[in-house]
């Protein structure tokens, strides 16, 4: 499995250094595109139609976003996975990061958000962040920072904490009035 795991990494690592347009492309989707999510969440606040249940689907992507970081966190406790860019396996386009490769931050919160809009029947705007997360997701192994399981642990663990969420975070409640009421 580890041999696929490195085949598939090298593979779209290997497209990187080829285009410096493409680089930079990537690059800049890596560096700012989780923030660009969290903006564009943020941004539809104040959108009218559905206004509330819009406002709880924002929190649930918020919710979401947390928890499945929040797991991550956990795991970095028992698991310490070396940067495929050390082990010779792929070659960096950005600086080195001094966190464990297992599992990638980038995926898991740009895939909680997709999946909760998702989740709660938001489908044109859930199609539109699962597209924004798929591409961050690719530029993590592109630039080198990812093995190819180290995202797909990501959207896993992104998908299970929006799950969680859509389970647990329901329309309507107390807290869910007091929270979407808020400005």
């Amino acid at each position: 499995m580890y041999e696929l795991d490195v085949w598939m990494t090298q593979a779209i690592n290997g497209l990187s250094g080829q285009n410096g347009l493409a680089d930079q492309v990537m690059v800049l989707v890596s560096s700012v595109g989780v923030p660009l999510l969290v903006l564009s969440v943020a941004a539809q606040w104040w959108r009218k139609p559905e206004q509330l249940y819009t406002r709880h689907v924002l929190v649930a992507a918020g919710l979401s976003f947390l928890l499945g970081l929040g797991v991550n966190q956990i795991i970095l406790l028992f698991l310490s996975r070396v940067r495929p860019y050390d082990g010779g396996i792929t070659h960096l386009l950005v600086e080195r990061s001094a966190d464990p490769s297992f599992p990638s931050d980038h995926a898991t919160a740009a895939f909680a958000i997709a999946a909760a809009f998702l989740f709660h029947g938001m489908e044109r705007r859930g199609l539109a962040f699962l597209s924004a997360a798929i591409l961050v997701a690719f530029s993590r192994i592109y630039i080198g920072t990812h093995y190819v399981s180290d995202v797909l642990g990501g959207v896993l663990i992104g998908i299970l904490a929006a799950g969680t969420i859509f389970v647990l975070y329901k329309p309507g409640t107390r807290v869910d009035r007091m929270v979407t009421g808020i400005l």
